[in-house]
């Protein structure tokens, strides 16, 4: 279950952790080495191949969710993966994007073929950019904000924009007024403010409080949605053993709460097996503010 867009069935494009950014508050940690070069290094037919054994378990989803474990436009086929969702199944597909690569007209036009897309705009400048994201040394944040200009001329489906909020560097009403006014530019359909969930790769960052985030929300237009908690949905065989589990926190760390709702242990149990797995070295078990959380080791 996403905060988001509910129930989502993520594929992953990319091996981790692969991104253009290395954001202060990504929650896979430090990209290890920015890169804006576009390689396919997941088989497409291996990813199209694992779509076809989920249909046949005639489950069902909410959207069909490109994301993961970095940038998923890096991989030059992901117009090909969102033609085929479209052809063979029934729901809805989403491209969730840092926008990076809108710059390219290659990507825009392959990601137009999504029935949703959340791109992301957190800075006003290079510099609140280069602070926030630690960008490819490529990256410039006027190019992006164009390539969403660009892109918004020719994609019909709907327009997300995601803002994330980090105390003392872009929650003052005045840095936000200016974010607001680039994205009033594009004119997404949807602005949604989000805060630290989970850790963040720089453990200094706090959440930002939420009357905090209530007054920035107005400075957008439309309005920005707040974040909200969403209970997860029982669904015990999506980590009914060890390596299901590994496999979803290593791509999405997730408190040992959220782990055991959606299984059928106890939260003692969930916690108990994930310290074997971590003593194993194939996860990390750590604490932030008292609560347990698992995530790639």
């Amino acid at each position: 279950m996403s905060r988001r867009f509910g129930r989502s069935l993520g594929v992953d494009l990319v091996r981790p952790k692969t991104c253009s950014l290395s954001c202060i508050f990504c929650q896979l940690g430090p990209t290890a080495a920015t890169t804006n070069e576009r390689h396919a290094d997941v088989p497409m037919d291996e990813i199209i191949a694992e779509l076809k054994l989920w249909q046949q378990t005639g489950d069902s989803t909410d959207f069909v969710t490109l994301g993961g474990s970095g940038e998923p436009t890096l991989h030059p086929q992901f117009g090909d993966l969102l033609r085929w969702i479209r052809d063979n199944m029934p729901f809805r597909s989403l491209l969730l994007s840092n926008g990076t690569l809108f710059s390219m007209e290659s990507v825009r036009r392959d990601a137009a073929l999504a029935d949703a897309v959340k791109v992301s705009l957190h800075a006003w400048d290079q510099a609140s950019f280069e602070q926030m994201t630690c960008p490819h040394p490529s990256l410039r944040l006027n190019a992006i904000v164009d390539g969403y200009l660009r892109f918004r001329e020719i994609f019909h489906g709907s327009l997300y924009l995601e803002v994330f909020v980090v105390p003392g560097i872009n929650d003052h009403p005045e840095q936000m007024a200016k974010v607001a006014g680039l994205a009033a530019r594009f004119r997404p359909d949807v602005i949604q403010l989000n805060t630290l969930d989970r850790p963040p790769a720089d453990a200094a960052i706090q959440v930002c409080p939420p009357e905090t985030l209530a007054r920035l929300a107005s400075l957008f237009t439309p309005a920005a949605e707040l974040p909200r908690q969403v209970a997860p949905e029982p669904r015990t065989e999506q980590i009914a053993d060890a390596d299901a589990l590994v496999a979803l926190v290593c791509r999405h760390p997730a408190s040992v709460d959220a782990l055991a709702a959606q299984s059928s242990r106890t939260i003692e149990a969930t916690l108990a097996l994930l310290k074997a797995l971590a003593s194993q070295q194939r996860i990390r078990l750590f604490k932030r503010d008292a609560v347990w959380f698992a995530g790639p080791p």
